[in-house]
């Protein structure tokens, strides 16, 4: 929270920044506000200052995640009016069990839960093995869910599994992209500009291109196909967020989906 309160001096300079990442005028904001365009000037000017329930507000209409709304109330002099708990905690006892059983449906394919910077934090027996298979880990090998391993670190990485995915230069961009977006969002100095800087600096990323290229996809998706041991498993994602979320934590959750994208990727699944 450090950080994105000296990214946003005050109040001011962090109503700015979101209106303009949202693309509003002062007028489209004042009316989906119902706050008057005289107020919301001031408020950027710094001639007025916003109560708690008023940024609260200007936070929803603009769509500020929930971590950046605290900021905003940090900025303004108010303590933050969303809590952050680690998914352990017995609070979020029937959200984890919800993720535990959407993990669990998605078998035979794989299924991962990250947070924002997608930080390994749950995943199931698919994925599991699936892992395992590309390191070369023994059958009982069991991989940190404490939010230590960086699931897109270790695709990218040339000591991960870079070497097993075959069009990683294809997909390098569309996970980039999710950094990017949260780095934007945090600032400077924050988790997030600073992983996007780690994953820059590794070898053969910064020289990608960050636009795919859409001319010579024969699919409607972008799979990531990974290769071997003359095993090729041509996969694609989808990725899911819980709804209505009051907690950081629970909004920054993400479901990352395997699914095949041809049927012998399909086969090789079910098989194992």
């Amino acid at each position: 929270m450090s950080a994105a309160t000296e990214y946003f001096s005050d109040f001011a300079a962090a109503l700015k920044y979101w209106r303009g990442k949202r693309g509003y005028s002062q007028l489209r904001l004042s009316t989906e506000s119902e706050i008057s365009q005289r107020h919301i000037s001031f408020l950027e000017s710094g001639r007025s200052q916003p109560s708690k329930e008023l940024i609260l507000k200007l936070g929803m209409v603009l769509e500020v995640p929930l971590r950046q709304r605290n900021a905003m109330l940090l900025s303004a002099g108010f303590a933050p009016a969303y809590q952050e708990r680690n998914l352990s905690d017995p609070e979020l006892k029937a959200v984890r069990q919800a993720l535990e059983f959407m993990l669990a449906q998605q078998a035979p394919y794989p299924a991962l839960v990250v947070d924002r910077l997608w930080n390994l934090l749950m995943l199931n027996e698919p994925a599991l093995h699936m892992l395992r298979w590309l390191h070369g880990l023994p059958p009982d090998a069991q991989l940190p869910t404490d939010g230590s391993l960086n699931v897109i670190r270790q695709t990218l990485d040339p000591n991960g599994l870079r070497p097993y995915l075959a069009n990683w230069e294809d997909v390098s961009a569309d996970l980039l992209l999710w950094i990017q977006r949260e780095a934007m969002s945090d600032g400077p100095g924050s988790e997030a500009t600073v992983l996007l800087s780690d994953l820059l600096a590794l070898p053969g990323i910064a020289g990608m291109p960050r636009i795919p290229n859409l001319d010579r996809r024969a699919l409607p998706f972008l799979p990531m196909t990974l290769r071997k041991d003359r095993v090729e498993l041509n996969l694609f994602t989808t990725i899911a967020t819980l709804g209505t979320p009051h907690d950081v934590t629970v909004h920054e959750l993400r479901v990352e989906n395997f699914f095949p994208a041809d049927e012998a990727t399909a086969n090789w699944f079910k098989q194992r």
